[in-house]
């Protein structure tokens, strides 16, 4: 069991190009209480093993994942594509939902409540340090979604539907971020099944979670743990404890299918 706070991971240092947020249409954030939970599961696949006790810190984590709209903000303060040489965004790619009309980043037409996808980690970073903010860790991403009480999905035990996540979708296909009222975790967080991947700050490496064995090391460039599920996932991907197995997440690369929210 770890008790002491996370190190690396809790701090907010804003690159020296990146200019700090004047936004005023940043998520709420959901305060989630210091306490122990238990992390990972004793039955799913291998890299969830083993389940064990963990304390954590208090903490605060946002309600939605960030949004097209919300990142194009970030992208019209911080102009440039890259921070310390390293890409934020891949506005190129079919899948990128955020490009410049004229001098402007703007969330194309019908998509700007989606969650957004194609930042890298890097740029997930990057935003929530613009906003004051960091990514959350693994543990404190599992924690907001599941509670205290071991549950398989963020709203319980009971088998997914369309009223709580939105998956087994199109490649391309989302709904707006926050719009599944019925998929909320015990916290009222919304969103942490499906409708997306969601970067988190942990490298991905073996159970027992133990912040203190480099994996909370921001700087370095290691494959990032994603969590939640996409739009394209199936129903076994988007339980609280998956962590992503399989899933192609380079994290200098922007992704069809992963975005993020951000905590503090």
């Amino acid at each position: 069991m770890w008790i002491a706070r996370l190190g690396l991971a809790l701090m907010v240092v804003a690159s020296p190009s990146i200019v700090a947020s004047q936004a005023g249409s940043l998520t709420e954030l959901v305060p989630i209480p210091a306490g122990p939970f238990t992390m990972g599961s004793a039955s799913g696949p291998d890299d969830e093993r083993p389940e064990h006790r963990i304390e954590v810190p208090a903490f605060a984590i946002e309600r939605t994942p960030v949004t097209n709209r919300q990142f194009a903000e970030f992208l019209n303060a911080n102009p440039s594509l890259t921070a310390n040489g390293r890409r934020l965004y891949d506005p190129d790619d079919n899948d990128a939902r955020i490009h410049k009309k004229g001098p402007v980043w703007v969330a194309d037409a019908g998509a700007e409540q989606y969650p957004v996808v194609e930042p890298s980690w890097y740029g997930a970073r990057e935003y929530c340090r613009w906003a004051g903010r960091r990514l959350p860790t693994e543990a404190e991403w599992e924690k907001a979604a599941r509670g205290t009480d071991g549950r398989r999905y963020p709203w319980g035990n009971a088998p997914p539907d369309r009223t709580r996540a939105h998956y087994n979708g199109g490649w391309q296909e989302f709904v707006p971020a926050g719009s599944l009222r019925g998929g909320a975790s015990p916290y009222g967080i919304l969103d942490m099944a499906g409708n997306g991947w969601e970067w988190t700050s942990s490298a991905y490496r073996p159970y027992p979670y133990n912040p203190q064995d480099g994996r909370e090391n921001a700087g370095a460039d290691v494959e990032r743990v994603t969590r939640g599920g996409g739009q394209d996932s199936n129903a076994n991907q988007i339980t609280t404890t998956y962590r992503g197995r399989g899933l192609s997440r380079e994290p200098g690369g922007g992704h069809h299918n992963i975005g993020f929210r951000c905590a503090r």
